[in-house]
């Protein structure tokens, strides 16, 4: 498996946007908290979650291609496990339902900082420091705050057994870790 320095040089090499890469930084943060909480390999699911929208660019988020790409960028440089949980964070693209415990955590995982984020612009001071669980599963609830995000990936945290309010717990508190690189 590549290391995080090597993942990260990936990134930068195929993703140039800003805001792009923030999410797959949130998005590995918020996935190494998953996988310590579950006992699962922390490093695997962490890189997973930063190389997720490797071939976003590449596909111009196209939701019949995206995902499935990023196999050819990343197949012999990750696990097999890990390049299966990448191809299917968007199902769409396969015409298959995510059915195992790591499909289910990126994509719950990836998407809830979409939530996250949306909640800190909201905020007068635009901080992640002052956003508190309960406003983000508030929001969960509104559906026309942040449309976009699909709010049953969210909740896919619950089929790998972590309710909604501890998974939104969880990843405020993991985006909070690195909110200057966030900038938020």
């Amino acid at each position: 498996m590549i290391s995080r320095a090597e993942a990260i040089q990936l990134l930068e090499k195929n993703i140039s946007a800003e805001n792009m890469r923030k999410h797959c930084l949130a998005s590995e943060v918020v996935l190494r908290a998953m996988a310590k909480k579950l006992n699962r390999n922390v490093d695997e699911w962490g890189i997973a979650g930063l190389l997720h929208d490797i071939d976003v660019e590449i596909t111009k988020a196209n939701p019949y291609t995206h995902g499935p790409y990023a196999e050819k960028i990343l197949k012999g440089k990750i696990s097999d496990e890990m390049l299966d949980a990448i191809v299917m964070h968007n199902e769409i693209a396969t015409g298959k339902e995510r059915t195992t415990e790591f499909q289910h955590a990126l994509a719950a995982g990836e998407t809830i900082t979409g939530l996250i984020t949306a909640t800190t612009l909201v905020y007068p001071d635009k901080k992640i420091a002052g956003v508190k669980t309960k406003s983000v599963t508030k929001r969960m609830k509104q559906k026309a705050f942040a449309a976009s995000v699909k709010r049953e990936n969210i909740l896919e945290c619950e089929k790998i057994g972590i309710p909604l309010n501890d998974f939104a717990e969880l990843a405020v508190s993991a985006m909070k870790d690195i909110s200057n690189e966030l900038g938020l």
